[in-house]
């Protein structure tokens, strides 16, 4: 059972990951990997790994998207600033 268990999290992990790559706008792509760490957490925790899989919820699924959305909201206001001016 736990052998089916880590594989079917392997396989959404895989899923989740190509959904990232796949993805052409930059916030969708924000997005997916926040759930991309969400999967990630959750193959540490099957993997008896909770200290690991608490890091990855932090920093994986809500840290690094967060950044990442904040700096296409400031790269998107100054291309549009920039587009005022010309």
């Amino acid at each position: 059972m736990n052998d089916v268990l880590i594989a079917v999290t392997l396989l959404l992990v895989a899923a989740t990951a190509t959904a990232a790559v796949a993805a052409r706008d930059p916030v969708r792509q924000a997005l997916v990997l926040a759930v991309l760490g969400v999967a990630l957490a959750l193959l540490f925790t099957v993997l008896q790994a909770p200290d690991v899989a608490l890091s990855q919820l932090a920093v994986g699924s809500a840290l690094t998207p967060l950044l990442l959305l904040l700096s296409v909201r400031k790269v998107r206001r100054r291309g549009q600033r920039k587009g005022r001016t010309e």
